[in-house]
């Protein structure tokens, strides 16, 4: 193959942005250049399209799962977060994705950094034939419990859902039985292996991330833009020297004081 560059650098670049049937026939080239800026070059183009592979090789079982587990039906995902802070809501997150396009980087959320999370959510709004996030505020949490409040949220994220015209014939549910719709399925761990769940984490968590950022301008000095509500050594100290929010769950923060500012 007769080459359009001859430095080594040039022959990098050319391999920075090569695809596989490209490297395929560059690489073949390339085989007896001794040069380290180059073999160095070529490690690095097979590490990186064996990544890319690998990835595409993961969405495409999140995809393919959803669609096995729904025989091939309209499915709604659905999944929580913020079961466990000690303030601000819990979150429950309802995607309704197309079969095409597969949105790159979809995972569970607890896998992807802030950054790419929200970069992913506006993705999953953009593409998703309907979405939603329900929060469940404390006061509400602290009178009927958690599971209460997650069934009531989860009935209230499909109600909404259909509202917007999207009758799904399958509800699809990240972890253990609720029995809150006859549609009902379960799957464990399914923000890691459904596509609509993974997007419906990932909804839920940016829209609750966001919240607790505006709950730490209103409530100053409990840290929630950082620790998001969570039990976190200066969050517990805070709850210590200042008492309770009106945001804090005080049935969850019975170990640490008895006051409140209610």
């Amino acid at each position: 193959m007769k080459q359009n560059f001859h430095t080594a650098q040039e022959i990098a670049d050319r391999l920075r942005n090569a695809d596989a049937e490209e490297f395929a026939v560059l690489e073949r080239s390339l085989a007896a250049d001794t040069r380290k800026t180059v073999r160095r070059a070529v490690e690095a183009t097979r590490r990186r399209l064996a990544a890319e592979a690998a990835e595409a090789e993961r969405l495409e079982r999140l995809y393919a799962f959803q669609d096995e587990i729904a025989g091939g039906k309209l499915a709604v995902g659905l999944d929580e977060v913020g079961r466990g802070p000690l303030a601000g809501p819990v979150s429950v997150g309802a995607v309704v994705l197309p079969p095409k396009p597969h949105i790159a980087g979809l995972n569970d959320s607890k896998q992807l950094s802030p950054e790419r999370r929200e970069e992913i959510a506006v993705q999953i709004k953009q593409a998703a034939l309907a979405w939603t996030v329900v929060h469940v505020e404390p006061k509400l949490i602290d009178e009927k419990g958690i599971v209460a409040c997650l069934k009531h949220a989860f009935g209230q994220a499909v109600a909404e859902i259909e509202a917007a015209g999207i009758v799904p014939e399958v509800v699809l549910l990240d972890g253990n039985p609720l029995h809150f719709d006859p549609r009902e399925v379960n799957i464990v761990k399914g923000d890691a292996r459904c596509a609509s769940i993974s997007a419906a984490s990932i909804v839920a968590k940016v829209e609750r991330d966001a919240l607790m950022c505006e709950l730490d301008r209103a409530y100053p000095g409990y840290g929630f833009a950082h620790n998001k509500g969570y039990g976190s050594a200066d969050h517990i100290a805070a709850i210590k020297e200042m008492g309770l929010s009106s945001v804090h769950r005080v049935s969850f923060c019975t170990a640490f004081t008895q006051d409140s500012l209610f």
